[in-house]
């Protein structure tokens, strides 16, 4: 049995250019990149390579990328490190309803420090009003972050308007591109942003790295502390190999992004097309348009995605039903649920993620697999 694998929003796999760059530096050159002899110099010059590469593709400053060990630790690194280092100016933040669990999490947390938080409505596709944005900052607003692109729904938010209403009130705008970079043209100036984050596994890099863009000028307060580290930003020595890899995975991404967006939007079109022509009551959650090319999230009507992705699995074809990082809770999706999608669709939905290895083959043998699973799994609904 042929495996397809989609879902690639929750982790990628290593690209194999990816993993030979990376190979060295396990044994071959093995220094601390703090060291100053021959070694440590050696080790120093293929961290700022890979900086330099993550730079590039956000078209930003070297010392303006900071490294991380995953994109979580970047959004808690940019939030509660603008809140602690600007308290003094403000105690209120903005941000949606429909962000990663790392970034609500991280507002959740200064909300018991003191601080008071806006969580804004999403429409029916998932977007953010950047008037509601206007009307939501105040004197006291000291941070701004709005994820660039969904990770359930794959809709993307208008960031350059959103980031240009931020500058007109001084205020800090933070951005959760982990499921962007890459993916999208990501130029931190155009997006009118002053923190961003990203991941390395999300772009066919290792787990455990990423990186936060920090606009030079923008102060944070580290969440690690001990040595020197990342200028002084974040404590604790560098993952080199994995950080060589995260390098290697942006000159990549940068190259290719383009002509990937193209293929993976026709392979997306087909499989929605070619379910929807086989299947009927199928929904699809996020905005028509303004969506990440490689995502498609449907609402199968009467039937419960958990049984769905399971039936699936079963064909060896892997998809999911939201977030990586919430499948083990038992609440139905909290970005569906801001959306205003029905509790009965909520509960019905699936998440396609289409990356690299995905063949126009993949798609019509998910489109055949469906069929006889929802025809299955309806026979013993209750919703029928």
């Amino acid at each position: 049995m042929k495996k397809i694998y989609l879902d690639h929003n929750a982790t990628t796999p290593v690209d194999p250019r990816v993993l030979t760059a990376m190979h060295p530096y396990f044994s071959e050159v093995f220094g601390n990149p703090s060291s100053i002899h021959a070694f440590g110099r050696e080790a120093k010059e293929a961290l700022e390579r890979a900086r330099g590469r993550i730079a590039h593709l956000l078209r930003a400053g070297e010392r303006e990328i900071c490294f991380t060990g995953s994109g979580t630790e970047a959004d808690n690194m940019a939030i509660k490190g603008v809140a602690h280092s600007y308290r003094n100016k403000g105690d209120h933040l903005i941000t949606s309803q429909i962000e990663h669990h790392a970034v609500l999490a991280s507002c959740a947390y200064l909300e018991k420090e003191g601080f008071r938080v806006t969580y804004l409505p999403v429409d029916g596709t998932g977007r953010v009003d950047p008037d509601d944005v206007r009307k939501a900052i105040t004197d006291h607003t000291i941070l701004i972050t709005i994820m660039h692109a969904n990770n359930e729904v794959g809709t993307i938010q208008a960031i350059p308007e959103i980031g240009r209403i931020a500058r007109e009130h001084g205020v800090l705008f933070h951005t959760d591109a982990v499921q962007t970079a890459g993916k999208l043209p990501v130029d931190v100036d155009a997006l009118n942003v002053d923190l961003l984050s990203l991941s390395g596994h999300k772009i066919y890099a290792p787990k455990g790295v990423g990186a936060l863009y920090i606009r030079k000028g923008t102060k944070i307060t580290p969440l690690i502390h001990g040595g020197h580290h990342e200028h002084g930003r974040r404590a604790g020595t560098e993952n080199l190999a994995s950080l060589v890899g995260l390098g290697k995975a942006a000159e990549i991404a940068g190259a290719e992004r383009a002509e990937e967006y193209k293929r993976l939007t026709k392979l997306r079109d087909a499989l929605h097309k070619k379910i929807t022509d086989r299947i009927e009551r199928v929904f699809l959650n996020g905005h028509p348009t303004q969506r990440i090319a490689n995502t498609l999230n449907l609402s199968f009507a009467a039937v419960e995605g958990e049984s769905i992705i399971l039936s699936l699995d079963m064909e060896g074809i892997a998809v999911a039903s939201g977030s990586a990082c919430t499948s083990g809770s038992l609440e139905s999706s909290h970005v569906l649920n801001a959306m205003g999608i029905i509790p009965e669709l909520t509960q019905s939905s699936v998440r396609f993620s289409l990356g690299r290895t995905n063949t126009p083959e993949d798609m019509e043998t998910v489109a055949e697999a469906l069929p006889p699973i929802i025809e299955r799994l309806r026979a013993m609904s209750p919703l029928t």
